[in-house]
C-alpha cells in the first residue's frame, strides 16, 4: 500500500500514466481476493487520505466500498497533486518565509517565527515525503519534512493552551474524545517513521551520499561518516537545533499521541510492532543535555496536554496504552530528573479497557466511529501482550526505587489499582523478592514488604478462582512471609481465611511455618516458638471444623504436642465422621491414632469408618479391603468385646465372600487380646465358632458364598469353568468350619446340580470333583 502510494505520488508523473495506474489499481481493489489493508478485518473508515480542500471532489468509487484494501489509500491518493503553490514554495526553496505574517487562524500558512507550514493530513504529507525521498529529491523531501514537524510543534502548542482554557470542565465531565481516530505509530504508511528517517539520514550525510546537498552542507563543517551529528540548524529550526533533535522529538511526538486502538488482529500488531522499532532506533542515539531537554519538554507535554496526549489526565478508554514507550521515557530520564520519569512511568501504568467502570468516552464523537466502539473491549487481540508490557514497566518502577520507601509505596499503590491479571501480580511480587533479596547486601525490608504486600493481594484474587499455579503461589507466599519474620507469618496464620482454602492453610502453610527449617531460619526463642505454634493449633482447628475431611488429619498431627488442642481436634472428628466423613479419610485417621498410640480411639475410628463402608460380592481387590483387615485385626488385639463389637458391623458392610472367610480365619487363629501384661501370651481360649460373635461371621461367609455362587453362574462362560470349580473349593473350606457344614455343602451343591442342569459340561466338572 505504502509503496503504490509512492508511485502515484511521483511529482513529475505524467497524468495520462496516472490515469492508467488509478485505473489498473481499481481493477485489482475490485478483486474478490484483494487483501485488506488490515490483514483480516475491513476497515470501515471514510475517506482519510484527501484531508485538503484539494481534494474535496474525492474519488468517490472507493467510498461505496465497504473495506480498506491495500490499494485504498493510493486510489485516494490519485486526487492529489503538487500544483499547490505553497507547497511547491517550501519544496523549493529554503529561504521561503514571511515575516510579516500573523501566526493567528488554525490553518496559517507561516508560524509566528514566519516559517512555513503544511497543514494536510499527517500520514497523507508524510507519504509526499516519502515520495520525494523515494524518486530522487531529498533535499526537497527535507524540506517538506521539517515543514511538516513544526507544523506538528505548533499544533501541539496550541492544543495544548487549548486543553487548558477547557480543562476544568473535561475534567469535571471525566470523560475525552479521542481526538485521532488513526494514530501515526503503527499507521500503514508510518508517518512518523518517515520522518524520523529523513531527519536522521540528513544528520550522517557526507557529501558523496548526499548529491546536490551543497546549499545545506556547506556550512556544515567535517562529518563523520554514517554517525549521527548535530549539525547546525537549518534556516527553519530553532536557534541551536539539528535535524537529530527534530527526528527525536518527531518520535517522542508520535509515541506520545492518544490514539485508539484498531480494530483487527493485524492492525494491532502493528502498533506494537511499529512502537517498539521506534523505540529501539531511538536506543541507538546517546542522550545529551540538548536531547535530555527535548525530553523533558515532551514529557511535560505529554502529562498537560489533555486529549491529545496518550498520558493525558483522563483519556479514552479505548486508546493505546503507553507502558512501552513510558518505560522508554522513564529509564530515559531517571538519572537527569526522577521525579518527572517517575510522574510519566505511574500515569502510564493505566488499563482502563479492563476497567468495568472506565468512562466509555464522549459520545458526541464523530458519527462513524459511535457506532464501533462500544463493547469492543473482547477484540484487544494482543492483550496479553499489553498486560506483559504493564508488567515490564511496573518492574522496571520497583527495580528503580530499591531502597526509597516514599517511591516503593507509589509504586505499589499503581500496581494494586492497576494491573488486573493474577498472574502479572505474581511475577512482580517475584520480581521484588528477587530484588530485595539480592545476595551482596542486606535485604532490603521496604522492597520485601512490598514483595509480601503483592503476594497477599494474589491470594486474595486467586481464592475463589482456579488457578493452575495457585500451590506454587501459597508455597512461595510462605517463604517470603517467612524472609519478613516472624510476625507476617504470624498475621497470614491468624487472617487465613481471607487468603486461603482450609486445605492450603492446614497441608502448606501451617505446616511449612512449625517445620523444623522455619524455626531455624527465624532463629526463634521458646517464647517466639510457642506463640507461633499456638497461631498453628487455632488455624488447624478452625480448618477442622470449616472442612473436616480434608484437614482433620493435618489438624490433628498439628495439635499433637498440645493437650487440649488435640481432644479438641478429635472431638471435630467424631462430630464429622457420622456426617461429613468417608470412609477412607476416618481409617486414615485410625491408623494415625494407632500409630501414635491411641488404639482405643483409633478403634472408635474404626467402627465409625466401616458403618460408611459397602463391599458387594464381586469386589475382592477393593483398596478399602487392606482397611477392613486392619480394623480386624486392631479389635482382636484389644479384645473380645471389642471384637464382638465390629463384628456385625462388618457383616452388614462387606458382602465379598473371600474377604469375610480371610478374616473368619484369622479370628480363629489367636486368641482375642492375646497380647496382655507384659507382653506374655495370654492363656485365653480361642473363641468358638458355634457361639457368637464368630457364628454370625461364619453364616454370613456361608451366605456370601452361595450368593456368589449364584451370581457368577447367571453369566458364567466356559473358559471361565475349572476358575469356578477353584471358588467352589475354597467355599467348601469355610462350610466345613461349621460343625454340620459338610450336610451344607452337600445340600447346596445338590441343588446346584438341580438349578443348572442345563449347563452339562459344568455340572460334568462338579460331579468330578465334589461326588
Amino acid at each position: 500500500g505504502a509503496l503504490w502510494m509512492c508511485i502515484v505520488l511521483n511529482p513529475h508523473c505524467k497524468l495520462e500514466q496516472k490515469a492508467s495506474w488509478l485505473k489498473q489499481l481499481k481493477k485489482w481493489n475490485s478483486v474478490d481476493v484483494c487483501p485488506w489493508e488490515d490483514g483480516n478485518h475491513g476497515n470501515e473508515l471514510p475517506n482519510l487520505t484527501n484531508a485538503l480542500p484539494q481534494g474535496a471532489n474525492a474519488n468517490q468509487d472507493s467510498s461505496n466500498r465497504p473495506h480498506r484494501t491495500v490499494f485504498t489509500r493510493a486510489i485516494e491518493a490519485c486526487d492529489l497533486h503538487w500544483q499547490d503553490s505553497h507547497l511547491q514554495h517550501i519544496i523549493s526553496s529554503d529561504l521561503y518565509t514571511n515575516y510579516c505574517y500573523h501566526d493567528d487562524t488554525e490553518n496559517s500558512l507561516f508560524d509566528s517565527h514566519g516559517w512555513p507550514l503544511w497543514h494536510e493530513h499527517v500520514p497523507t504529507a508524510c507519504a509526499r515525503v516519502d515520495a520525494l525521498r523515494s524518486h530522487g529529491y531529498p533535499r526537497e523531501a527535507l524540506r517538506l519534512a521539517i515543514a511538516i514537524v513544526n507544523t506538528l510543534r505548533r499544533q501541539q502548542h496550541k492544543q495544548l493552551e487549548m486543553f487548558r482554557a477547557q480543562k476544568k470542565e473535561l475534567l469535571h465531565r471525566g470523560v475525552t474524545s479521542i481526538t485521532n481516530l488513526e494514530g501515526w505509530v503503527g499507521h500503514p504508511l508510518d508517518p512518523i517513521g518517515t520522518l524520523f528517517s529523513s531527519l536522521m539520514e540528513a544528520c550522517r550525510v557526507d557529501d558523496e551520499s548526499f548529491h546536490g546537498f551543497s546549499d545545506f552542507t556547506e556550512h556544515m563543517g567535517q562529518c563523520k561518516s554514517l554517525e549521527y551529528q548535530h549539525l547546525p540548524a537549518h534556516k527553519f529550526l530553532e536557534e541551536g537545533e539539528s535535524y537529530l533533535m527534530l527526528a527525536v522529538e518527531v518520535a517522542l511526538i508520535g509515541l506520545g499521541q492518544q490514539r485508539i486502538m484498531p480494530d483487527g488482529l493485524y492492525a494491532q500488531e502493528k502498533v506494537c510492532r511499529n512502537e517498539e522499532q521506534l523505540i529501539s532506533k531511538l536506543q541507538e542515539i546517546e542522550l545529551d543535555d540538548t536531547l535530555v531537554k527535548i525530553f523533558r519538554k515532551q514529557a511535560v507535554f505529554l502529562l498537560e496536554a489533555g486529549p491529545y496526549s496518550g498520558l493525558g489526565e483522563v483519556i479514552h478508554r479505548e486508546s493505546v496504552p503507553m507502558h512501552t514507550f513510558a518505560k522508554y521515557l522513564f529509564t530515559s530520564l531517571l538519572p537527569h530528573d526522577a521525579e518527572l520519569a517517575y510522574k510519566t512511568a505511574l500515569r502510564a501504568m493505566r488499563l482502563l479497557v479492563l476497567e468495568s467502570t472506565a468512562p466509555s468516552g464522549d459520545v458526541s464523537r464523530p458519527h462513524h466511529i459511535a457506532s464501533v466502539v462500544p463493547n469492543r473491549y473482547p477484540r484487544w487481540f494482543t492483550l496479553s501482550h499489553i498486560e506483559s508490557q504493564q508488567c515490564e514497566l511496573a518492574s522496571t518502577m520497583l527495580t528503580a526505587a530499591k531502597g526509597d520507601v516514599r517511591r516503593l509505596e507509589t509504586v505499589l499503590e499503581s500496581i494494586q489499582k492497576n494491573i488486573h491479571s493474577s498472574s502479572h501480580i505474581f511475577k512482580l511480587a517475584q520480581d521484588a523478592f528477587k530484588i530485595a533479596t539480592l545476595m551482596d547486601s542486606l535485604p532490603d525490608i521496604t522492597l520485601l514488604k512490598v514483595s509480601l504486600e503483592l503476594g497477599l493481594q494474589v491470594m486474595r484474587m486467586t481464592l475463589s478462582t482456579l488457578n493452575w499455579r495457585r500451590r506454587e503461589m501459597v508455597r512461595w507466599l510462605v517463604t517470603c512471609a517467612t524472609e519478613v519474620g516472624v510476625y507476617a507469618l504470624d498475621s497470614i496464620m491468624q487472617n487465613w481465611f481471607t487468603l486461603f482454602t482450609p486445605t492450603e492453610a492446614t497441608s502448606i502453610v501451617a505446616t511449612t511455618v512449625m517445620s523444623n527449617s522455619t524455626i531455624v531460619r527465624l532463629h526463634l526463642d521458646c517464647h517466639q516458638q510457642e506463640k507461633l505454634a499456638g497461631s498453628a493449633r487455632t488455624l488447624a482447628l478452625q480448618c477442622a471444623m470449616k472442612d473436616p475431611q480434608n484437614c482433620a488429619l493435618s489438624a490433628l498431627t498439628l495439635c499433637e504436642k498440645d493437650h487440649i488442642a488435640f481432644e479438641t481436634a478429635y472431638q471435630i472428628v467424631l462430630d464429622a465422621a457420622t456426617t461429613g466423613m468417608s470412609y477412607s479419610q476416618l481409617f486414615t485417621i485410625a491408623r494415625y491414632m494407632e500409630h501414635r498410640g491411641y488404639p482405643m480411639r483409633a478403634y472408635k475410628l474404626a467402627t465409625l469408618a466401616m458403618t460408611h463402608l459397602n463391599l458387594s460380592y464381586n469386589q475382592d481387590t477393593h483398596p478399602a479391603i487392606n482397611d477392613v483387615l486392619w480394623a480386624c485385626a486392631l479389635s482382636h488385639s484389644l479384645g473380645k468385646n471389642e471384637l464382638a463389637a465390629i463384628i456385625p458391623l462388618v457383616v452388614k458392610s462387606v458382602k465379598c465372600a473371600t474377604v469375610l472367610s480371610d478374616i473368619l480365619r484369622r479370628c480363629t487363629l489367636t486368641t482375642p487380646g492375646m497380647v496382655g501384661l507384659h507382653g506374655r501370651r495370654n492363656s485365653g481360649k480361642l473363641m468358638s465358632l458355634d457361639k457368637a460373635p464368630l457364628r454370625q461371621l461364619l453364616d454370613a461367609t456361608i451366605g456370601a458364598y452361595i450368593n456368589t455362587t449364584h451370581s457368577r453362574l447367571t453369566h458364567i462362560s466356559p473358559r471361565h469353568y475349572s476358575e469356578f470349580i477353584e471358588f467352589l473349593s475354597k467355599a467348601r473350606e469355610t462350610f466345613l468350619m461349621a460343625h454340620d457344614g459338610h450336610i451344607q455343602f452337600t445340600q447346596f451343591i445338590d441343588n446346584l446340580k438341580q438349578i443348572y442342569k442345563g449347563k452339562k459340561k459344568l455340572m460334568m466338572l462338579v460331579r468330578e470333583r465334589f461326588g
